[in-house]
């Protein structure tokens, strides 16, 4: 059946998941969702983040609440879907956006920073979409898994900006969950897509920039970085009925950078 556009994009009825949602791109993502309809529960580690997070999206007329909960913590991420499940009867669309990282030359990189930052960007969003694809997504024969990678995923590291290698292995990690669970999952009605941004202020990125901000928009034919309404008209493609179609796709949010 033909439907408006309009249509395509709304998400009223629905509820949206979103990690790290109480600042920076999750939070950006939230408005998003929640501009056009989502119910959106943001969860994060810090209560006080979380909560002036949802009274900014309240105040914007969008529904919200939160749960505070450290996913990178074995078990959170069933003990989650299964309170929100209890608390709202339903999950639609999981954003797993949060991440950290661990800045050292590979040759000397700790073990604990490359085993800190695995567990955060791959084994805990890994936990929670197979918790929802269980108690929500299959069960409903639908759901939407929106992965945050990084274009820092997609290539290498400037060798003069401090080493990262376990987070590019980790975002890199995240592109291919994207593709083989959206192969795995297509016929069932879960459709897995991912954004990589580039380089967005952030608490992440702000030494980052600092310190090599002149020459990473040197390589921006967009001649800037990311700002607070980029992520928003994507996320909310991929996670409408008007990216119904689209299904283990990485795009890429960078503001067309030439070299990573």
């Amino acid at each position: 059946m033909k439907k408006h556009l309009s249509d395509l994009f709304d998400l009223s009825g629905r509820l949206a998941l979103i990690t790290g949602g109480s600042r920076g791109l999750g939070l950006q993502i939230a408005e998003a969702l929640g501009e056009f309809g989502a119910r959106v529960v943001l969860v994060a580690r810090k209560q006080a983040e979380l909560d002036e997070a949802v009274a900014a999206l309240v105040a914007d007329g969008i529904e919200a609440d939160a749960i505070a909960a450290d996913l990178s913590l074995e078990g959170t991420a069933e003990t989650l879907v299964e309170e929100i499940m209890r608390r709202h009867g339903r999950i639609d669309i999981i954003v797993n956006n949060a991440g950290s990282t661990w800045g050292a030359p590979a040759e000397d990189y700790p073990t604990e920073g490359w085993e800190r930052v695995m567990r955060v960007n791959v084994t805990a969003p890994f936990a929670l979409v197979r918790a929802a694809a269980k108690e929500a997504f299959l069960p409903n024969g639908r759901g939407v898994v929106l992965n945050i990678a990084s274009s820092e995923g997609l290539g290498g590291h400037h060798p003069q900006m401090i080493g990262t290698i376990a987070y590019n292995t980790a975002k890199g990690a995240i592109v291919n969950m994207t593709r083989a669970l959206a192969a795995e999952w297509g016929s069932r009605g879960i459709r897995v897509n991912a954004l990589a941004p580039g380089y967005f202020p952030s608490k992440m990125s702000r030494m980052t920039i600092s310190q090599h901000g002149d020459y990473l928009l040197a390589q921006t034919p967009l001649g800037r970085f990311g700002g607070e309404n980029d992520l928003k008209g994507a996320a909310l493609l991929l996670a409408s009925d008007a990216g119904g179609h689209i299904t283990g796709q990485i795009l890429v949010v960078d503001g067309g950078a030439i070299v990573i």
